[in-house]
């Protein structure tokens, strides 16, 4: 039910639309009938039709199938443009007026006339035309027709398949109108192109040819030719080409070429082309000589050359130097000679000569000889390995060279100042020793003479220094030089010391102990003396302690000492027997040695260490180690004051002392040679003793570091027998 009101709107709606369409079909105005369609041009169609009453203006349609070309015209008839040459098109067309536009009429064909020609036209002769042109679409022939420009005389027209014709028997330098056009099948005509162009001038004539040699310039000059716009004149060689170009009867060709042969031509021209004449050769002065060369063949002589230049029948050379010298000279060939003098400078200058004159004047060539050479070498001073000379200034030297050679090897100075120092030389080498002299513009005067100087010798180099069984110092080096003697040098705080020897080893003597010196050779020829090699240096051995003593401690240590020696940082004392050895390394200047067997010769000796390591053997002495300390020391009873003490008498020979330590006293007895015990008499009983047996040394002194022991004796008991053992003192064995 609610949707029926819309469907009623829906129908009313269309009712209307379908009576606004009746009512505008009623007002578009009528449709045009095309009379005809024609094209006069090749990319135009004119239509023309019967006006329809109402319209205001009608839209034209032109299509060809693939374009659709359309214009609005306001009559009858209309033109379409823009279309496409030698193509059929539909043509339409529609009367529009303020109520709206017809219907399209019914389609016309007509089709587009051909294209015109592109023309291209020239006068390759001064009586002919020649045309050209591009085939035309859809054109099976062409029409070509030449008249003059002004209308006058006869008209000249050909009818072609191809796409080129050639009119001849024209007039030269005449203006001339082409128009060609193209046909179809039909016979119909294209567009046409029209082109004007005058046929090319005829040559000049009367040609006249004016030469001045000394300008190299040529004046030409002819008589006018009809249709000549402009002339040209040129000159034109196997290498070259010159010209001038005028309106006028009369031209001048300047800067030509010297040496050449030209010919002359003048052409006419317009805008057609040129004819051209020629008139001749012309024939020009020779060059001047180039590629002049100046050199100094040997001392005094000059050489110039030149290269020859065509067209030249001789040659002269003019020289002019700073020495006053004025010389030429005329020859055939390319060569002269002429004397001078070191140092100056010279001005040279070549001409060629033929019929037709002098040459230009060429380059003016400046030749500035060799710088005279020094003649007063010397050598000031000569050293391992330098060489200063020295001489004097010579003419035209703005520098001087100085080389030294000598083998291989070349060592060069360069300097404005008449010395040179030779640096960097090989030493005790003999070199060729040549001074140049220098200038900038010729450079070095390479016929200077050499001179021989020798460097001085070599520095030797100290390979070692040694030292024979004796302490005797020997000095070895090694060097190169022929006939040196060396002299050997040891400079320290204690003096200067030397030896001298031509081979490479010497003996250095006299040399103090604990020193420090610095070792240099020298070698000496007669040109003088070498550098000093580097230093080595050279320590003597440190001086010896001037005492040594040997101090028994006990039975098996002694106490070695000694002074200090003069340079020792450190000592090595070495006792030696047949049973063995005891050695101590120290900084101190005594020493412990341990281990020391009593009874027994031994060997001592002492050495001083410096610093470095270098060892001197300084004292050598025989010691005897003490004798041992007895063994199984025992007391007994000699009646009631006496004491009788017993041993066991070590290895060996030795002398004992004993002694008794009391409250009461100090008791001590020595027995006789070769026995082993002592009686000590008148001692008081009742009294702890400590009882010590000692060897004594060959020197009489009691070596005390034995061992003790303590006895009791008594008072009661019996008056013979052992004496009872307390025990036994372990603080013996440091001397008292």
């Amino acid at each position: 039910m609610a949707g029926r009101p819309e469907k009623g709107l829906s129908l009313i709606g269309f009712s209307l639309l379908c009576l606004r369409t009746v009512i505008s079909s009623k007002s578009a105005p009528e449709i045009p009938t095309i009379d005809q369609a024609y094209s006069k041009i090749s990319n135009s169609i004119t239509v023309e039709w019967t006006p329809v009453p109402g319209a205001t203006s009608y839209l034209l349609t032109a299509e060809d199938g693939d374009t659709i070309i359309e214009t609005t015209v306001t009559s009858s008839p209309g033109t379409l443009t823009g279309l496409k040459a030698a193509t059929l098109y539909q043509i339409t067309i529609r009367s529009i007026s303020a109520s709206g536009r017809s219907q399209a009429s019914s389609p016309k064909q007509a089709k587009t006339v051909l294209a015109a020609p592109v023309l291209e036209v020239g006068s390759p002769s001064p009586d002919s035309i020649l045309v050209r042109w591009d085939a035309v679409y859809m054109a099976i022939g062409f029409s070509v027709s030449v008249m003059r420009a002004n209308g006058l005389g006869r008209i000249w027209k050909e009818n072609t398949t191809n796409t080129s014709l050639t009119f001849s028997s024209l007039e030269a330098g005449t203006l001339y109108t082409i128009k060609a056009y193209a046909w179809n099948a039909n016979g119909i005509p294209g567009d046409d192109s029209t082109c004007n162009l005058r046929t090319s001038p005829r040559a000049p004539a009367n040609i006249e040819v004016f030469f001045d040699s000394g300008a190299l310039k040529a004046s030409v000059s002819w008589t006018p030719t009809v249709g000549a716009f402009s002339y040209t004149v040129v000159a034109s060689s196997n290498s070259s080409q010159r010209s001038c170009s005028t309106a006028l009867n009369a031209c001048s060709i300047s800067s030509l070429q010297c040496g050449m042969e030209y010919l002359i031509s003048v052409s006419a021209s317009n805008d057609a082309g040129s004819s051209r004449s020629s008139a001749g050769t012309l024939k020009t002065v020779a060059c001047a000589p180039g590629r002049v060369t100046i050199r100094e063949d040997r001392p005094g002589h000059l050489s110039v050359a030149w290269s020859a230049v065509e067209l030249a029948d001789y040659y002269v050379a003019f020289v002019k130097g700073g020495d006053g010298l004025e010389a030429h000279c005329n020859t055939s060939l390319t060569q002269c000679h002429f004397l001078f003098q070191c140092g100056f400078t010279y001005f040279i200058s070549v001409f060629a000569y033929n019929a037709a004159g002098q040459s230009p004047l060429g380059d003016v060539s400046n030749y500035t000889t060799a710088p005279c050479c020094p003649s007063d070498i010397h050598a000031v001073l000569v050293s391992s390995d330098r060489v200063e000379i020295a001489w004097s200034p010579v003419r035209g030297a703005e520098l001087y060279e100085t080389k030294a050679t000598a083998g291989h090897s070349v060592v060069e100075c360069n300097d404005t100042a008449p010395a040179c120092t030779l640096s960097a030389l090989d030493c005790d080498t003999k070199y060729n020793i040549t001074v140049y002299s220098f200038s900038e513009v010729r450079g070095s005067n390479l016929s200077c003479p050499s001179y021989y100087v020798t460097t001085a010798p070599c520095s030797p180099e100290i390979k070692n220094i040694s030292k024979d069984a004796f302490s005797t110092i020997n000095v070895h080096w090694q060097s190169a030089n022929e006939g040196a003697t060396y002299t050997v040098t040891a400079q320290g705080k204690k003096g200067m010391f030397q030896c001298s020897s031509t081979g490479e080893t010497c003996v250095l003597g006299g040399l103090p102990c604990g020193s420090m010196f610095s070792v240099t050779a020298v070698a000496e020829t007669p040109v003088g003396k070498s550098l000093p090699s580097y230093s080595v240096p050279l320590e003597t051995v440190p001086c010896c302690p001037a005492g040594l003593t040997v101090v028994q401690v006990t039975q098996s240590i002694v106490n070695v000492s000694w002074t200090i020696g003069t340079v020792a940082q450190t000592y090595v004392t070495a006792l030696e027997s047949h049973i063995g050895r005891s050695k101590c390394h120290t900084h101190q200047n005594h020493c412990l040695l341990g281990c020391i067997a009593c009874g027994i010769n031994y060997t001592v000796a002492l050495k001083a260490v410096s610093p470095t390591g270098l060892t001197a053997d300084c004292a050598y002495q025989s010691y005897s180690s003490s004798a041992c300390c007895p063994l199984g020391v025992k007391l007994y009873r000699l009646g009631p004051n006496g004491i009788r003490i017993h041993w066991q008498a070590s290895r060996g020979s030795a002398n004992y002392s004993t002694d008794l330590y009391g409250s009461k006293g100090i008791f001590t007895c020595v027995p006789s040679a070769g026995l082993s015990f002592c009686d000590v008499t008148d001692i008081p009983c009742g009294d702890v003793y400590t009882v010590m047996v000692s060897p004594v040394a060959e020197t009489g002194l009691k070596l005390t570091f034995c061992p003790k022991k303590i006895y009791s004796v008594t008072c009661s008991g019996s008056t013979l027998g052992m004496v009872i053992y307390r025990g036994k003192r372990n603080d013996t064995v440091n001397p008292r």
